[in-house]
């Protein structure tokens, strides 16, 4: 199996009641990204938009070559341990959004038990976009 080439991590809540600044003194560790709904978001571009919902993320670095796991408990390590504080951030559905770039037609990679039951024991969801190396 041929290594990804890289990818990329990042972790979300999401929620109408989502305030930042709580959540941030809840967490013990402030957002790559943040806002509540209603919140005036400007792009890159300059364009500006409502916020439909809250947000709350917090960005791995890139890893080149792949090192998803590394990165996931990058992200982990600077979160509470503390399961009954995850029991209330439920509600926010935690979410880890990973972009995976592929070097070949045919690449491949393996999870770990170690990152599947961090994740599982805290409720946090696992999404991938996988990119071939074509596009």
């Amino acid at each position: 199996m041929a290594a990804i080439n890289h990818s990329l991590a990042s972790f979300h809540f999401v929620g109408d009641d989502l305030v930042p600044s709580e959540l941030t003194a809840l967490l013990g560790t402030a957002p790559t990204e943040a806002h509540a709904k209603g919140d005036g978001i400007t792009s890159t571009s300059g364009a500006t938009r409502v916020a439909r919902t809250g947000h709350w993320t917090l960005k791995a670095e890139r890893r080149e070559p792949e090192d998803l796991e590394g990165q996931v408990f990058e992200v982990l390590d600077r979160l509470p341990s503390d399961l009954r504080i995850w029991e209330q951030l439920a509600k926010f559905q935690p979410h880890f959004f990973c972009g995976i770039f592929m070097g070949s037609g045919n690449d491949g990679m393996d999870l770990s038990p170690r990152l599947l039951l961090a994740l599982g024991l805290r409720g946090i969801s696992l999404g991938f976009d996988i990119y071939d190396a074509h596009d």
